[in-house]
């Protein structure tokens, strides 16, 4: 997550530096507490906030927690794990929703902030379970805000309520009086009431709003809240929070490179949750906050939860377990593997996917040079085949692969590539699916280690050797003993069985190299 990158790499080094020592002095102690409070001012967290956040750190890594633990550096990292949680609001909140339909949610925040674009990803992911949510055009200031919002409902697929023009004409309170009834009387089970916002905050946007909450009495009233908007975020929301009072809070633009010292700050100092981060520009780029993952995810620590979850929602079970069959059944083609690079396209960005992966931080720069349009590229190249191709590349000969490369865009070497890329990934697939150890090109087998059998059989040979006696007829007669003693070779240097004894092959070992020789 790009917002977090700078705070994620501070944090980081200074834990990296911390697990060097075996046991922690109060200097250990006080330099990372001092290093973890330069990293939180960098990334613009309020100072209260940074205060209140070292102070506890500090007091809990110089107890007994850590001076009685096996490894005081994981638990400090522990620690500082636990506080970021706690910051960062503790428990997940979900959206509350009212007994008696419709559920009123009202949207609140500066303009620019994000609002409009949040109440058509609300409003999706609201359909998808199950509910049916009504947008409400309330932003009458802002030119063409209602043109937006119809925009975005349409792209999202929601119903609309927008009676009025904007651009200055029309009440807002009237509009959002009259679209909680249209949404009652119209079987609407969720109100999502879109506001207009400021450049700054002042008396007349605070008015309106209150006037909004009080005709419409809304369930939740969410401030959105820009995550790259620095040092300025506690002082708006703390004004939201006086002048309309929310209850919890929504973090747009996650993704962009500011420091996001806004979602360390906003929890803590307003006493109010993040329900919902908003990660991406598409409509579909929308997470439930969950504290305790958003902190592993800032120490590097990975949020695999949050990957089998989009998986999930990606991948059908069926499939993937015909997919499973196919694979351990050599029967897995071209075609299921397009199928299955389609279902990961949905999870979203492949870098978003491998950022959440635990340690990935290190590998900041091959990720950020990964090219999302790869994927694309073979996508082309497959479809570029017929579909008998895509079932058995083994038909793919010189003027076929010129004629998909020339379909696709691509090279014929591109297209040599994908096909021996494929075999290959099929075979490991296959290998790993029937419950054994992959082998990868170049390497062995999984797990082992290179040439440890190779030193292991130098250390018998030397063992094993003839013998050092310094007396010659003695010396003879030992090796004449070891030579006698000596097992049968197992296999042959062509890798096949040795039953023809003392590392001869047997016939029906030579047979099988004629047959690879071509020499039948």
């Amino acid at each position: 997550m790009a917002t977090f990158g700078t705070l994620s790499d501070r944090l980081t080094e200074t834990f990296r530096n911390l697990r060097t020592k075996g046991k922690l002095t109060p200097a250990d102690v006080d330099g990372t507490v001092r290093e973890i409070r330069r990293a939180l001012l960098e990334a613009d967290v309020a100072l209260p906030v940074v205060k209140e956040f070292t102070a506890k750190v500090r007091e809990r890594a110089l107890g007994d927690e850590v001076s009685r633990a096996l490894n005081p550096a994981q638990q400090v990292v522990q620690i500082v794990n636990e506080e970021l949680v706690a910051i960062l609001g503790g428990q997940q909140r979900r959206l509350q929703f009212a007994k008696n339909p419709p559920t009123v949610i009202m949207l609140a925040g500066l303009q620019g902030s994000g609002k409009t674009t949040f109440a058509g990803k609300l409003a999706m992911q609201l359909e998808k379970d199950g509910h049916t949510p009504l947008l409400v055009a309330c932003d009458l200031q802002r030119p063409n805000a209602v043109n937006q919002l119809q925009v975005v409902a349409e792209r999202a697929g929601a119903a609309i309520y927008a009676p009025e023009p904007g651009n200055g004409v029309g009440d807002p309170v009237k509009v959002a009086r009259d679209g909680v009834e249209t949404a009652r009387r119209q079987q609407h089970d969720v109100v999502i009431i879109d506001t207009a916002g400021r450049l700054g905050v002042d008396q007349e946007l605070m008015t309106q709003a209150a006037d909004i909450r009080r005709a419409t009495e809304p369930d939740e009233v969410l401030f959105v809240i820009d995550a790259m908007i620095g040092q300025d975020a506690v002082n708006t929301a703390k004004a939201f929070q006086d002048g309309v009072d929310f209850t919890g809070v929504v973090l747009s633009k996650l993704d962009g490179d500011a420091r996001g010292g806004a979602a360390l700050s906003v929890a803590s100092v307003t006493g109010r949750p993040i329900i919902f981060a908003s990660t991406g520009e598409g409509l579909e780029d929308l997470e439930v906050f969950h504290p305790d993952r958003m902190a592993s995810r800032i120490l590097d620590l990975g949020d695999i939860l949050t990957l089998i979850e989009q998986a999930q929602q990606a991948f059908d079970e069926e499939e993937a377990r015909k997919v499973a069959d196919k694979i351990a059944s050599e029967q897995f083609t071209l075609e299921d593997f397009l199928e299955q690079m389609q279902q990961f396209k949905k999870m979203g960005s492949m870098k978003k996917m491998l950022g959440m992966l635990p340690g990935m931080g290190q590998m900041k720069q091959q990720i950020d040079e990964f090219d999302e349009r790869e994927i694309d590229r073979t996508e082309a190249i497959i479809r570029s085949m017929t579909p008998g191709e895509r079932r058995n590349p083994k038909v793919l000969n010189g003027s076929r692969r010129l004629r998909i490369a020339r379909g696709s865009g691509m090279t014929v070497t591109d297209v040599n590539q994908l096909v021996q890329r494929f075999d290959q990934a099929a075979k490991m697939m296959k290998t790993v699916a029937r419950g054994g150890v992959p082998s990868v090109p170049g390497m062995g087998p999984v797990g082992g280690k290179p040439g440890a059998s190779a030193k292991r059989g130098n250390k018998n040979a030397k063992k094993k050797g003839g013998s050092r006696s310094g007396n010659p007829a003695k010396r003879a007669a030992e090796n004449a003993g070891i030579a006698a003693q000596a097992p049968e070779a197992t296999g042959s240097g062509f890798g096949l069985g040795g039953a023809g004894g003392a590392g001869m092959p047997s016939e029906a070992d030579l047979a099988e190299l004629q047959k690879m020789l071509g020499k039948g």
